[in-house]
């Protein structure tokens, strides 16, 4: 069980103007409160538009793209929830840091992961006035460098945490314990991309013997593991030929694929042609 210690590690206002903030992938959890104005946030490809009073939670591992569509003020707070002997050494990521595998150690695992709860992006909280002065309150208080203050501010975002958890946790949920929901599985692969990923290593994981793992990802996810893991590397084999020029060599390895003939064999198995010719028809309709 990973001991929950909430450390803030950056917070402010964030007054600005309409604003853009380039994709990234985070090590670390952002909450975010929308007291002004109105944002779109993008993470892990799904957009959601935010308007005052509004709540947001980005996990780690999640691909987010930040932007505010009008002058805003949001509060926010980039943290670890889970305690790791080497935070001081972490993070808030910067524009374009997408690929984390040098900072692996790093990462917080998700809620889903260790407590099997299922927070949404946009969330809700039972009281959203105590909740957001709370929040305006660990802001005023990390400023503040001193081990009372800090001591304070760990307080509050216990009780933070503690209120998202109960909130989204379901009846006969048992908070801590290995989850059979899986949710935690997609990012899990998603960071382990270019690694080899063994369906015994994810039972194992999970805490469930190999047959009955396959059992419940085919439900949860309506496909083997196996398979939804291969679509997961073609998929971003392709964001990798359309946005960058690597080579078909560095892709396949990125991608976790053995080498790129094996790459080659599986990209046209699963979309009826060669890696070069999908990008050259990707290249000519935008050109049309």
């Amino acid at each position: 069980m990973r001991p929950v210690v909430p450390y803030i590690r950056e917070g402010d206002y964030a007054s600005r103007k309409p604003w853009f903030y380039p994709e990234r992938r985070l090590l670390d959890y952002l909450l975010v409160y929308v007291q002004e104005g109105s944002c779109c946030f993008r993470v892990d490809e799904e957009d959601y538009l935010l308007h005052a009073g509004e709540f947001c939670l980005v996990q780690p591992n999640s691909l987010v793209r930040l932007e505010g569509l009008t002058d805003t003020v949001t509060p926010f707070v980039h943290m670890d929830i889970f305690y790791h002997p080497d935070r001081a050494q972490s993070f808030p990521t910067r524009p374009g840091q997408i690929h984390l595998s040098d900072y692996g150690d790093l990462l917080q695992p998700r809620l889903a992961e260790v407590f099997g709860v299922h927070v949404p992006v946009r969330f809700r909280v039972r009281e959203p006035r105590s909740f957001k002065e709370k929040l305006l309150r660990i802001i005023d208080l990390f400023h503040e460098h001193n081990p009372l203050m800090q001591l304070k501010v760990q307080t509050l975002a216990t009780e933070l945490v503690t209120e998202i958890l109960e909130l989204y946790s379901q009846p006969g949920d048992s908070l801590g314990t290995a989850t059979h929901t899986l949710n935690w599985v997609p990012s899990y692969m998603s960071f382990h991309l270019r690694e080899s990923i063994s369906v015994a290593d994810l039972a194992r994981r999970a805490h469930l013997s190999v047959s009955r793992f396959n059992t419940l990802f085919k439900e949860r996810f309506h496909t083997p593991p196996h398979q939804y893991l291969l679509r997961m590397r073609i998929q971003h084999a392709q964001e990798l030929l359309q946005r960058t020029l690597l080579t078909q060599e560095q892709i396949a390895e990125y991608c976790g694929f053995a080498d790129v003939h094996h790459f080659s064999k599986a990209f046209k198995k699963r979309t009826g042609t060669q890696p070069g010719e999908w990008t050259k028809t990707r290249k000519q309709d935008r050109d049309i």
